[in-house]
């Protein structure tokens, strides 16, 4: 096997692949997200909106190459998130008994 062929193929030192900085990118949006969720609605809706946003990553045709596209799988977790407050709310309204 020629060894000057094997490090002619390699990626040099200096290139800069693209996947550090998105996983940077995920991690910061996913991360500042989760915390606005706990801080807000507690850890429980947290942990059900993270999986929901991970949920969305995977949906993805692509994956997110600006902290803009990151943002947006942000917000379409953001509607699960109501959706689901909403569908909470409206079952414990209808829970309470009615006076007359």
């Amino acid at each position: 096997m020629n060894l000057n062929l094997i490090a002619h193929n390699q990626p040099s030192k200096t290139f800069s692949h693209p996947c550090p900085d998105l996983a940077r990118m995920a991690e910061r949006e996913l991360s500042a997200f989760f915390n606005a969720v706990t801080q807000l609605f507690g850890p429980e809706q947290a942990e059900l909106s993270a999986d929901d946003w991970l949920q969305e990553l995977i949906e993805t045709d692509t994956l997110p190459a600006s902290a803009r596209e990151w943002r947006l799988i942000t917000a379409r977790t953001s509607t699960r998130l109501a959706s689901r407050l909403n569908a909470s709310s409206l079952s414990s309204l209808s829970a309470e008994p009615q006076t007359a």
